[in-house]
């Protein structure tokens, strides 16, 4: 993968070099050719027998010239965060030396599974076959050689020596205009064979009672199982209680119908879980645990096998989960966290379905909305329904459309959250905040929206400990 830019030092390198050696070289068009061995550039202006030795010295100038002044391309982070978030490993492979290679990965902070350096076009075919490399990244047409003689998918970035035409002539099996665009790409390119592998689990279930909370994940999920295995073997339960707004409800029940699959209301009692009520970190477990143990029976009693929930990969490594924990204690099995598929990919998958959740926001439940230590009531839950109703409808009648809202229960104090292009919109309208009864006080967070924002508010050992709720 192609995550350095070290252009300006490789020309600040090239200078201390002629300095040093008295030879005149052309540092910015030797900048302009990277990706070969050192020793090839080398080979430019010296002659043969002094290309090792003048090697070794450009690289210990490397270090000190170059290095300080490297940059991480734009979107190394992010692909390489892609990669990990998808289950991959990275690898680079490089025609630089190993200990360089390390060491400026090091200076921009980027960590990867492993180096292999000394490497190009061919003779990098031998490390990704050592390591499983399935696709390789690379700016160079040396790269895409060194993909295919290894059997992997030749990803070509516009960010280098060579052009987009080039790359593409050589016979790059896609070319990004450059690492920002990796992520999606990977997501979309893995996207089939995790949808397939969705399938083949699905089937193996048999049959399926789905706790359907109408959100994106859930909504896909009851679609895929339906898809699978048709809707006499599968059956939405949507749990009724005061934690769920009466729209959410609403929207599961017509979602379900439109699907044409049994869609059942089971009532749920978190409230008389003191857990829940406490209002903890942990609640979310208490509040899951509920669910579950409703649904399990339900399942028995019409005869389905398992009771499946919208557990996403994202969601498995997210952190402040503790519901996940409850569902997986209790039976529950997670289709989409097993094959592997994320946010992102549920979103682009229920997009090509048409499915009307493809974009539709989170809506966690509204108990998410009480900050921890203060007691959940009906009373409580009641009360953020009707503030973000209300404030839905002034802020229509306004022309300030949000698509994410959140009104945050901390005891007397209702903090608003917008979406972060409308905070100064609704600042700058504090008859809009009239809407909110109730409360002692108001205010507009200027931070804007953030899912999972009450955890913000957690000590730092229950957040490494997991033991959060969801928050959102």
């Amino acid at each position: 993968m192609t995550l350095l830019d070290p252009r300006r030092g490789v020309v600040a390198t090239y200078a201390a070099l002629a300095a040093e050696t008295g030879v005149t070289i052309d540092g910015e068009a030797a900048a302009a050719r990277l990706g070969p061995p050192l020793e090839e550039e080398i080979a430019r202006w010296f002659p043969p027998e002094r290309v090792a030795e003048t090697a070794a010295s450009y690289r210990e100038l490397y270090a000190v010239h170059a290095l300080p002044v490297s940059l991480p391309m734009p979107g190394a982070a992010d692909a390489v965060a892609q990669v990990r978030r998808h289950g991959g490993q990275v690898v680079v492979v490089t025609a630089k030396s190993e200990p360089l290679a390390r060491a400026s990965l090091t200076h921009i902070g980027i960590e990867v599974d492993a180096v292999e350096g000394w490497r190009f076009a061919e003779t990098k075919a031998e490390a990704m076959i050592e390591h499983d490399v399935t696709i390789y990244a690379g700016d160079h047409v040396g790269d895409i050689v060194g993909a295919h003689a290894a059997g992997a998918l030749a990803v070509a970035v516009a960010t280098g020596p060579c052009s987009a035409d080039e790359l593409a002539a050589a016979g790059a099996d896609v070319v990004l205009p450059d690492l920002a665009a990796f992520g999606g790409w990977l997501s979309s390119h893995l996207l089939p064979g995790r949808l397939d592998d969705l399938a083949a689990r699905l089937a193996g279930l048999g049959s399926v009672l789905v706790a359907f909370s109408g959100g994106a994940d859930s909504a896909f999920l009851l679609t895929a199982a339906v898809r699978t295995l048709g809707a006499d073997r599968v059956v939405a339960a949507t749990a009724s209680s005061a934690s769920l707004p009466a729209a959410e409800l609403a929207a599961a029940t017509d979602f379900a119908a439109r699907l044409g699959v049994r869609h059942l209301t089971p009532a749920t009692n978190e409230m008389g879980r003191e857990g829940y009520r406490a209002n903890g970190p942990d609640r979310c477990y208490f509040c899951k645990a509920e669910l579950t143990e409703t649904l399990r029976p339900l399942a028995d009693s019409l005869g389905l096998v398992h009771v499946v929930t919208g557990t996403n990969a994202d969601d498995a490594v997210a952190g402040f989960r503790p519901g996940i924990r409850a569902a997986a204690q209790r039976g529950a099995r997670t289709p989409l966290l097993d094959a592997g598929l994320t946010k992102a990919q549920v979103r682009e998958a229920s997009r090509r379905w048409g499915l009307s959740t493809w974009d539709k926001p989170a809506a966690a439940c509204l108990a998410s909305r009480i900050a921890y230590g203060i007691e959940v009531s009906p009373a409580r839950l009641a009360r953020v329904e009707r503030a973000e109703a209300g404030l839905r409808v002034a802020l229509a009648a306004a022309g300030l459309a949000v698509r994410n809202l959140r009104v945050r229960d901390l005891d007397g104090l209702a903090m608003v959250e917008v979406d972060a292009d409308q905070v100064a919109a609704l600042a700058a309208r504090p008859d809009l905040l009239a809407a909110l009864e109730g409360f002692d006080r108001v205010e507009v967070d200027p931070r804007g929206f953030r899912s999972g924002s009450m955890n913000e508010l957690l000590p730092a050992v229950a957040r490494a400990s997991g033991e959060g709720g969801a928050g959102r």
